[in-house]
């Protein structure tokens, strides 16, 4: 049965979604300060801790991928115990593997370890993300998968005349919905550093 508040959050998501053709964004996004900007267009962040929603699917390519946001969607739409709607959040983390994809949705800030949702499905778990610090490119366009590489590539390269070193693999951070102006999306090449 659908009640007053399921109506009211979906009615959220839709206006999200409508502005969000355009670039606008209406969510919440992880609280971070930049450390340092460089003119090859890399940014070094140190994000807060947070807590995110996480799926790891074996297999390569757009159906693990698809099936990963699938998962994490339907979690922060009600499938939770206690039917819990959360809202939204960007960016979505996606890194691929050869082992697979693992995808993460980053749950607001208001939520602790110890009141999040516990995940309908066992495939989403909640995990912890500590203090880091990451290293960003942003990426144009719908971020296809020829995009992400040379940005990949590019961001890793870019970090060899800075005093930071990449301490992991590169992960993509996507903060619009595949429907918003390819000129207007916001992606970025991320990778967690450490000092040189």
């Amino acid at each position: 049965m659908t009640t007053l508040r399921d109506l009211a959050y979906f009615a959220q998501l839709i206006l999200e979604s409508v502005v969000g053709v355009v670039g606008i964004r209406l969510y919440e996004e992880p609280r971070y300060a930049v450390v340092a900007e460089f003119p090859n267009g890399v940014e070094i962040r140190r994000y807060e801790p947070r807590l995110a929603a996480q799926v790891e699917l074996a297999g390569n390519g757009k159906e693990p991928r698809d099936e990963s946001f699938r998962l994490l969607f339907r979690y922060i739409a009600g499938a939770n115990a206690g039917a819990e709607k959360i809202a939204m959040t960007v960016p979505v983390e996606s890194m691929q593997s050869e082992d697979g994809v693992r995808m993460q949705f980053f749950l607001p800030a208001r939520y602790p370890t110890q009141t999040a949702p516990r995940p309908a499905d066992e495939r989403v778990r909640i995990v912890p993300v500590p203090e880091e610090t990451i290293a960003v490119l942003r990426l144009p366009g719908r971020g296809s998968r020829e995009e992400l590489t040379k940005r990949s590539a590019r961001l890793v390269d870019g970090l060899s005349a800075t005093p930071w070193r990449p301490a992991g693999e590169v992960a993509m951070l996507f903060y619009d919905a595949p429907f918003t102006i390819p000129f207007l999306r916001r992606n970025e090449a991320a990778v967690r550093v450490d000092p040189r």
